[in-house]
C-alpha cells in the first residue's frame, strides 16, 4: 500500500484537484479515501495490471461526483452574517409600557382600579361585573367612564399619548 501510496499520490492529486476545480483540501480529502479504498479493495486489484491509474481515477471521479450531489441535497449554510443583521424587537420598550401603565393604575382609586381589573382585564361584561362586585350596572357603567377618563390622565401626565 505504502508503494501504491508514493507511485500514485501525486498524479492522481493533480488529477483531482482538476475535479475539485482547484480545491486541494477538498482533492487531498478525495485521493485520501480514494487510496483507502484501494486498501479495502487490495485483493481485487490486478498487481499485473501496467497501471493502477484508471482504477484510482475511476473512483476518485466518483468520490467527488458522490460530494457535489451530498452538497447540493442539503441547503448552503449562510454563517452568522445574516443573522448579526437581523433586527431584533427590543423588549425594553414594552416592558417599559407595563410599568407606566402599572404606575398609571396605582395612581387610582381604588373603585376605579377595581371596576377597571373587573371590566377590562378579566373582559366581562357589565352585568358579569356588576355581579361580581355587587353593585348595579348604572354604577359599573359610571365607573368604567370615570375610570377610563382618570386612566388617561395619569397616563398623560406619565408622557403617554395615544
Amino acid at each position: 500500500m505504502s508503494a501504491l501510496y508514493r507511485e500514485y499520490h501525486r498524479p492522481l492529486l493533480a488529477f483531482v484537484i482538476r475535479l475539485t476545480a482547484g480545491d486541494r483540501q477538498w482533492a487531498e480529502d478525495v485521493v485520501q479515501e480514494t487510496m483507502i479504498r484501494a486498501w479495502r479493495s487490495a485483493d481485487q486489484l490486478d498487481p499485473e495490471s501496467v497501471s493502477l491509474m484508471p482504477w484510482l481515477a475511476t473512483v476518485a471521479r466518483r468520490i467527488v461526483i458522490d460530494d457535489r450531489r451530498r452538497r447540493d441535497a442539503r441547503p448552503h449554510e449562510s454563517g452568522d452574517g445574516p443573522l448579526e443583521t437581523m433586527p431584533v424587537p427590543d423588549e425594553m420598550e414594552g416592558l417599559l409600557h407595563q410599568v407606566v401603565v402599572s404606575e398609571a393604575l396605582k395612581a387610582l382609586s381604588p373603585a376605579h382600579r377595581e371596576i377597571l381589573n373587573e371590566t377590562i382585564l378579566r373582559d366581562r361584561s357589565v352585568n358579569d361585573a356588576a355581579e361580581a362586585l355587587g353593585i348595579p350596572v348604572g354604577t359599573v357603567k359610571s365607573r368604567v367612564y370615570y375610570a377610563v377618563r382618570a386612566l388617561r390622565i395619569a397616563l398623560e401626565e406619565r408622557g403617554v399619548t395615544a
